[in-house]
């Protein structure tokens, strides 16, 4: 049960940084460096709060190599979300995300069931469909940051399987991610823009959507196989795409549609791996 709770809130957090960034970025009230670099340390500063707050351990954990992984995410992310609508982007990520996870996974040699390759194949396509040349296709350099940013979240989603205390790791990652992204944020002076309303989105994405949920998330990582975290996580573009429709009147286009059928269909498939291993 608490694994379940914190998967599932910390997907509704996923979700969330979707909606708060593509709303950022898609009404030009921040440039996608300065959403980068708040984001981030807004989640530091939270996380790092959190960790001084509570009782026993205060010292900030985490790794300079996972704090790069949450760069080569963030980053990326961001500028996607300057050509991607709030599903589109979603479904891209997360289905790199997969990919990343699935081929770590049996590289370790775990070896999903019949099922769960059934189910994965069945979520590829729709990913595959989604991206196919055509009026409604996404734009193709949007697409290729998402997915390098699915990377990033896939490599980060793998260092997280073995913390042992979730809270200071995510903090220390962050803490860590500060510096870098301020170099990225010192190379794109020139494009600065950065109204009141972005400052608060890249805030909240930070500060709640990310911080706090990338807590709950390495706090279910644990309870998860590779295989089973990389296949849950595809649920989140079907919840930003519906907050992109009921929040931003985003539209609602058939191959959207039939995209996110397989998707899911394909992750339902997978995660009843037991009923027929």
């Amino acid at each position: 049960m608490r694994t379940v709770a914190f998967t599932t809130l910390a997907l509704t957090a996923f979700a969330a940084n979707s909606v708060l960034c593509r709303a950022a970025l898609g009404d030009g009230a921040i440039d996608a460096a300065s959403f980068s670099a708040l984001r981030l340390f807004a989640g530091a500063l939270t996380l790092s709060l959190l960790v001084m707050l509570r009782p026993g351990r205060t010292q900030l954990a985490g790794s300079w190599r996972s704090a790069t992984y949450l760069l080569v995410y963030a980053v990326p992310f961001s500028f996607a979300y300057e050509s991607l609508a709030t599903g589109t982007g979603a479904l891209i990520l997360f289905g790199s995300v997969q990919a990343t996870m699935l081929i770590a996974a049996m590289l370790t040699g775990e070896r999903p069931t019949w099922p769960q390759w059934l189910g994965l194949l069945t979520a590829f396509g729709g990913l595959v469909y989604l991206m196919l040349p055509g009026v409604t296709s996404p734009d193709p350099l949007g697409s290729a940051l998402m997915a390098v940013a699915g990377v990033g979240w896939g490599f980060y989603s793998l260092q997280g399987r073995t913390a042992t205390d979730p809270l200071s790791e995510t903090a220390g990652n962050f803490a860590r991610s500060v510096p870098m992204v301020a170099v990225v944020g010192a190379a794109s002076l020139g494009a600065m823009q950065i109204e009141s309303t972005g400052a608060a989105l890249a805030v909240t994405s930070g500060a709640l959507a990310s911080g706090v949920g990338y807590a709950m998330w390495y706090a279910a990582l644990p309870g998860l196989t590779a295989t089973a975290a990389a296949t849950v996580q595809l649920s989140v573009p079907v919840l930003a795409a519906l907050a992109g429709v009921l929040f931003m009147a985003e539209a609602v286009t058939p191959r959207l549609v039939i995209a996110s059928l397989l998707i899911l269909g394909g992750v339902a498939l997978a995660l009843l791996k037991r009923s027929f291993a």
